[in-house]
């Protein structure tokens, strides 16, 4: 007589050894964009000041990433087209000036513009060396006159 003999399959035990594993994994690589996020913002983060709150807070300020706005003044611009520095001063509402370093090639609306908004580092003799220059020029952001125009009914 032949015996049927049933093989069944073995069914493999958990191991929670690989779900512990799976988790402290988890745990690490989101740690680890945690500091990444944090490493950067910290390097690319910049504060928003005004030429005034520069001039008061100057000296803690030397050495720190820093993003100030001003008014340019026109009479102070210095181009220098072989070293590609352009230098020119920025104007507070208090009457305080900073002078701005920027290298790099000079904005063609530069005689134009109004104000200027620069990111960069307060140097410790009080320059301002900037990686950033954006200008606000008034021919841009002036609005449009308004127009009025009647019919006469018939």
């Amino acid at each position: 007589m032949a015996e049927n003999i049933v093989v069944q399959p073995r069914i493999a035990a958990r191991n929670p050894n690989k779900q512990i594993k799976f988790v402290i994994a988890t745990v690490v690589i989101l740690a680890l964009i945690g500091v990444l996020i944090v490493t950067t913002i910290r390097s690319t983060g910049a504060y928003y000041l005004t030429v005034d709150e520069i001039v008061a807070q100057s000296s803690e300020l030397v050495g720190k990433k820093v993003r100030m706005s001003g008014a340019v003044l026109q009479d102070s611009e210095r181009w220098d087209a072989a070293n590609l520095m352009l230098t020119f001063d920025l104007a507070g509402t208090d009457g305080n000036r900073i002078t701005v370093s920027f290298h790099g090639s000079r904005p063609s609306n530069f005689s134009r513009a109004t104000e200027a908004i620069v990111e960069g580092e307060l140097q410790p003799d009080g320059v301002f060396r900037a990686d950033t220059l954006m200008l606000k020029c008034p021919s841009r952001y002036e609005e449009a006159p308004e127009v009025t125009e009647f019919k006469a009914i018939q």
